[in-house]
């Protein structure tokens, strides 16, 4: 019978050994910037919003596992994933090369093309000489401005406020970011002042391969469920409701 005891045992510890460790992730802390709305953002009582928000509490609902948010500088974002003190970025991060030598990414949960903002009344557009253009630091913004404009005056800032503030103040002439939070910008009573110039730019060479969700990269179970979950909310329609609460057009893409 002892013989038996220890067999079982030894048949228990094996299987616990054997399961994948997505099967045992239980809590998972969830890294955004809280600076970028409509995606991130901290609304007047100090609670984190945004489409990024609701998405990822969507996929903690989808993998059975409770959600915990931690609030980071966007330059200090992948450091502190790497420093463990979040599981994930989910802060509208786009999946590019240079970022993918750091971290793992999750398939894309949405696209985003970049744009240019004005004042009105000025006649400035991003291919001429000496034009000063606001973008947030380490952004696929910058990487396209510096990349696609090389006459441009390239002026960073540690978040996309401080460079919508300047460009209404005039110490900007444009300021380049995601379509969509510069559509939110100029849709407000700060933005009244600013309007769209030029179309929207989707090269894959500055802006990468659309918007993923940052893990390190030896976490491969959770980022497979990450990718599982994704795939079930896109499928049972709660991706489809998120959207729809904060855009009238589907940010998914092709």
């Amino acid at each position: 019978m002892r013989t038996l005891r220890i067999l079982l045992a030894g048949v228990v510890v094996a299987l616990v050994l054997a399961a994948p460790a997505s099967a045992r992730i239980t809590h998972v802390r969830m890294g955004t910037e809280g600076a970028y709305p409509p995606f991130n953002s901290i609304d007047e009582n100090g609670k984190l919003v945004g489409f990024d928000i609701d998405i990822g509490n969507a996929l903690c609902d989808a993998m059975h596992v409770t959600c915990e948010w931690v609030t980071s500088d966007w330059d200090g974002i992948i450091p502190a994933l790497l420093d463990k003190k979040f599981d994930t970025i989910v802060a509208s991060m786009s999946i590019t090369e240079e970022r993918k030598k750091k971290v793992a990414f999750t398939d894309k949960y949405y696209t985003a093309p970049v744009r240019f903002v004005r004042r009105k009344g000025t006649s400035v557009t991003p291919d001429i000489m000496d034009v000063v253009v606001g973008v947030e630091i380490s952004s696929v913004a910058e990487n396209l401005v510096r990349g696609r404009f090389p006459k441009a005056e390239v002026k960073s800032y540690a978040d996309q406020e401080q460079a919508d503030l300047d460009l209404t103040a005039g110490r900007v002439d444009l300021v380049a970011a995601d379509a969509f939070v510069l559509l939110d910008f100029v849709n407000s009573e700060a933005g009244k002042g600013v309007e769209f110039v030029g179309p929207s730019y989707t090269d894959a060479k500055y802006l990468g391969e659309g918007v993923g969700i940052g893990v390190r990269k030896e976490d491969t179970g959770l980022l497979k469920m990450l990718n599982d979950a994704i795939k079930q909310i896109r499928k049972d329609g709660t991706y489809q409701r998120i959207n729809a609460k904060y855009f009238d057009f589907d940010v998914y893409g092709e």
